[in-house]
């Protein structure tokens, strides 16, 4: 009979989650917030008066929670924005947190008259910004942040757990007696980070030849299949010593940055799940909590939280990341978002399961802590990006999707943009585009308005635009669409095709491609086929037409059909000084 008294109250205590997150915008208030408040009512100081005071249950429950949570932020994270960010990210998730941990650990043992130890092991718990708190809050921030610093602060969230876990556990052994040398402690750093990073390297990579080659019959297997070598690299690497979190965020970024079948349905169950995850862990955390214990530590929480806030992870941040030239206000924006979540809470069940003396003053106050971040600066995240003048309001979503879940890999796929007011497409016909071959806009979504488009069709800013296209062709197209591109954004080497009435202007306006100082003028707005037509035979090979020209780092050909013209855009290429300057016949 209890099993179905559980499962009604998991139930009820579900749909009250995502009912909360429903108010989560006009409340202003972050849906974690909601889920721990939803939490804290039902228990058992609560409306709900249900005992639960299992911490044990708590960190198992919690873990694996957190694990479906960064999976889900992995397979969001390309590898490319890793790459650009990995090292202030790193340099973040270490000396960052080292030197957070130690300053708020510091103020805690003098706030709450600690030995310097048990303060530290305070400090170490709050010192690392959380995943789940992290990725709830830009999901539901409405902001789009530019680009580098999303990445960082995902990629650091996604990373720091490994140090956070190796101070707890390191200071544990120190008070506890059990650390038997600083070899041992050494050791520990390097499986949490090492272990941690190669086994969600090797899990990601066989879960990407398995998911492409295992050819199942039935689709809805592919996001299980998934999520069982997440799974798999959490506990691989948890077994063999290392950080399970850092396993299961590099598998999700491996599996992610690849190209695997069926990726949409992947992507689409495993943001269920994670929500999932969200719901389950922060109601839990809430249930778990007793507000009267909260209370009798507010002040001492709330001055320690104001050295976190202010004055720890301000200075932890700048130390860090000022070398990897961040502007002031990025910076300033970074110090900010440093939100405790989930993975301090977890942390302060360690000392209580392990008899730290102290310990459930510890939990107390790192989750008094967790509450201030999570409130505090979850829900002033709109109100500093605007007054740093960071980011811009997210994009609307659209009432309608349109996706194509592939079983085999094609060169395709249907991809959503709104349009912004300040992108180069806002105002223009879809006939002045310059789209290249390969580029087709299926359908446009006005307002409840559904448009089939036509060559004369003018976008209009807050259109939701659908476009097929080559896989390729996506970061030229974003661009399009992009307020702000990114220069890096240009497919380098990749020949495109153009109508032959496309002009030398239409790629600079729409594309950002640039053009020497002697095209500039009428001569820019001659035509493909025109400027080609001018150029001397050549002995381009495969160019049926015999015909190339260099302009800048473009080079024109005539197409292998008579009614395209290949441009290609050669980074690679030198400067060319000839007759014509940077325009050269070949």
């Amino acid at each position: 009979m209890w099993i179905n008294v559980a499962v009604l109250l998991a139930g009820v205590l579900l749909l009250l989650g995502i009912t909360s997150s429903k108010f989560s915008a006009r409340l202003g208030v972050p849906v974690l917030v909601l889920f721990l408040t939803v939490g804290m009512l039902a228990g058992s100081e609560g409306l709900g008066r249900i005992p639960f005071e299992n911490y044990g249950l708590a960190n198992s429950v919690g873990s694996v929670a957190l694990a479906l949570i960064l999976f889900d932020g992995g397979l969001r994270t390309s590898l490319a924005s890793v790459q650009q960010v990995w090292k202030p990210a790193l340099a973040l998730s270490t000396v960052g947190v080292l030197l957070t941990a130690l300053i708020t650990g510091l103020a805690a043992s003098w706030v709450l008259k600690l030995p310097m130890l048990p303060g530290l092991l305070l400090g170490s718990i709050v010192g690392s910004t959380d995943a789940a708190a992290v990725f709830a809050v830009l999901r539901s921030s409405g902001l789009k942040l530019p680009e580098r610093l999303t990445s960082t602060l995902e990629v650091e969230s996604g990373s720091n757990d490994p140090m956070a876990i190796f101070l707890t556990l390191g200071l544990m052994g120190m008070i506890t007696g059990r650390a038997d040398s600083a070899q041992a402690l050494a050791l520990l750093f390097v499986a949490q980070f090492g272990v941690g990073s190669l086994a969600g390297l090797l899990v990601g990579r066989l879960a990407t030849w398995a998911i492409n080659r295992i050819n199942l019959d039935y689709p809805g297997l592919y996001p299980l299949l998934a999520l069982a070598f997440g799974l798999v690299a959490f506990g691989l690497a948890a077994v063999l010593g290392g950080s399970g979190f850092l396993a299961v965020y590099v598998a999700g970024i491996v599996l992610g940055s690849s190209s695997i079948v069926f990726w949409r349905g992947i992507l689409s169950f495993h943001d269920a799940t994670a929500w999932l995850g969200q719901i389950v862990l922060f109601v839990m955390l809430g249930l778990l909590s007793f507000p009267s214990r909260l209370l009798a530590v507010a002040w001492e929480g709330l001055l320690i939280a104001l050295v976190l806030i202010l004055v720890a992870r301000p200075i932890a941040v700048w130390a860090s990341a000022w070398p990897f030239r961040f502007r002031s206000r990025e910076l300033a924006f970074l110090s900010w978002v440093g939100l405790k979540g989930a993975v301090p809470i977890t942390l302060a069940t360690f000392p209580l399961m392990a008899g730290v003396p102290q310990s459930q003053l510890i939990f107390n106050a790192a989750f008094f802590v967790v509450l201030i971040s999570a409130i505090t600066q979850g829900w002033s995240l709109p109100l500093v990006a605007r007054a740093l003048q960071i980011g811009r309001p997210a994009d609307p979503i659209p009432a309608l999707s349109v996706e194509i879940n592939a079983l085999r890999h094609v060169d395709g796929e249907i991809l959503d943009y709104t349009v912004n007011a300040r992108a180069p497409v806002a105002g223009q016909q879809l006939r002045d585009l310059a789209l290249p071959d390969g580029v087709l806009v299926t359908l446009i979504l006005r307002g409840r308005e559904v448009l089939m488009p036509r060559g004369t069709t003018t976008l209009m800013p807050g259109d939701h635009v659908f476009v097929a296209l080559r896989i390729s062709l996506e970061p030229l197209i974003n661009r399009l669409f992009d307020p702000d591109p990114e220069p890096s954004a240009l497919p380098s080497d990749l020949p495109l095709s153009f109508n032959p009435a496309t002009t030398l202007a239409q790629l600079h306006r729409f594309y950002g491609l640039p053009l020497p100082l002697e095209m500039a003028g009428s001569a820019a707005a001659q035509s493909l086929e025109a400027l080609l037509a001018q150029s001397a035979p050549g002995d381009a090979p495969g160019n049926a037409h015999g015909k190339a020209l260099r302009v800048g780092v473009l080079l024109i050909q005539a197409g292998a059909e008579q009614e395209h013209v290949t441009v290609l855009i050669a980074r690679h290429l030198l400067p060319f000084q000839g007759h014509g300057g940077d325009i050269a016949h070949q």
